[in-house]
């Protein structure tokens, strides 16, 4: 019986994405991949798919006329047969206007990414420092968005008499909508969020000060790439990690000393594609931890089959911070998970991803890179004394140059 009624609760899900000249069907496929693993992590279950092949997203319906029908039509067809499908997720961001056309379409549950990654973050939000800047970027969401939400938009919140009615002069019109209410309390909530997450600025710079004469290092990343799980070894904490995307949302930071060298490592909230700017803006002061930092530890997931566009990805938005000049080393993890098809000999077709060795791949990125990377397992910790070794002499590097006259890095007196 409790099995029925968990399986009750969980909604259902239709994905849907286009196919254009700058995004082909390989991509959108991978789009798709992704956005199913967002949907997996805010507890929805993927029932199917639609693609569209078109020039861009029509700007009344996103989709194409026949394609909506389509939609709307397998949607019936599931209603009837006792499958309800619970929400229609698009891959790219919906404007108002094409949110309303839509529902006003297929009369269900409406999201687009950027939504679905906000609901998310709101559901891993534990400190009152992540649910502040999560509810901000939410505001920020919904503000253009309002008029949809609201179907009696006519409702009086002013005076509106006549001679000698309640309203006074200058107030004689149809009075103050619902919209316009509903936006001025946005407005002021949002301003209250602002100088909250200010406070949190000053608390959280005041903390940075306080931390002495150690070099930060902070790991880096697409998200869902084994950044918790890496800081958890070098450190020996227990931070929270999971392979779901966005686990961790608070930036962690733990003392880690390896040989005689003591730094501090910032455990932070993973990027993606399509990362919405409302989230970039929100999370300032959890970013600023990437900012300060001295040395960045960019970690890759290398049995990703895109992993070099989610490495662009990272990068567009650590220049976006203003972080792109810092020093930089990258770590190449899930080693293990790494797999790979040997070409037939007979076969002409350009050599793809899927046919390069991990060694292969391993002499051109350590060639690439000048030896500024290292290939690892975290989960089978493969490779972990080398990493060590590696941030020990990066870290005692910068040590020297910032704090030649530290005494934190104490030196050893052999027997």
């Amino acid at each position: 019986m409790k099995e029925f009624i968990q399986e009750a609760k969980t909604e259902t899900a239709v994905l849907v994405a286009l196919i254009t000249r700058q995004q082909d069907e390989r991509r959108t496929n991978e789009y798709l991949d992704e956005l199913q693993f967002l949907a997996e992590t805010a507890g929805a279950v993927t029932v199917r798919r639609f693609t569209q092949r078109c020039d861009g997203p029509n700007n009344a319906t996103y989709l194409g006329k026949g394609k909506l029908d389509e939609i709307r039509q397998y949607i019936e067809a599931e209603e009837d047969a006792d499958r309800e499908v619970g929400m229609v997720i698009f891959d790219d961001e919906l404007s108002a206007k094409q949110l309303r056309n839509i529902e006003k379409e297929l009369r269900v549950k409406i999201l687009d990414r950027t939504s679905l990654i906000l609901d998310i973050f709101a559901m891993r939000a534990q400190t009152a420092n992540a649910k502040t800047q999560v509810e901000l970027a939410q505001y920020r969401y919904m503000l253009p968005r309002l008029q949809r939400l609201w179907t009696h938009l006519e409702r009086q919140g002013g005076g509106s008499g006549g001679g000698g009615g309640k309203g006074s002069v200058g107030l004689r019109g149809p009075g103050e909508t619902q919209l316009e209410m509903d936006r001025r309390i946005i407005l002021n909530r949002m301003a209250l969020l602002k100088q909250r997450l200010a406070d949190i600025d000053r608390q959280k710079s005041t903390q940075r000060q306080n931390r002495g004469r150690l070099i930060r290092v902070a790991l880096v990343g697409y998200t869902n790439v084994g950044k918790s799980t890496l800081i958890n070894l070098l450190s020996k904490s227990e931070v929270f990690a999971e392979n779901k995307l966005f686990a961790t949302l608070d930036t962690t930071v733990r003392k880690v000393i390896i040989d005689n060298l003591p730094f501090l490592l910032a455990d932070t909230v993973g990027f993606i594609r399509k990362l919405p700017t409302d989230l970039v803006d929100s999370f300032k002061s959890t970013l600023d931890e990437t900012r300060e930092s001295d040395l960045l530890v960019h970690v890759v997931d290398i049995s990703h089959p895109d992993f070099e566009e989610q490495m662009q990805v990272v990068d567009r938005t650590l220049a976006d911070l203003g972080c792109a000049d810092k020093p930089r080393l990258i770590v190449f993890n899930k080693t293990d998970a790494y797999t790979w098809q040997e070409k037939d000999p007979a076969d002409l077709s350009p050599v793809s991803r899927e046919n390069i060795s991990l060694d292969e791949l391993q002499r051109t990125w350590m060639a690439k890179l000048s030896g500024d990377c290292i290939f690892i397992s975290a989960r089978e910790r493969f490779n972990i004394d080398e990493l060590r070794q590696l941030l020990y002499d990066r870290v005692r590097q910068l040590h020297v140059q910032k704090y030649p006259y530290n005494d934190f890095l104490f030196q050893h007196y052999e027997e």
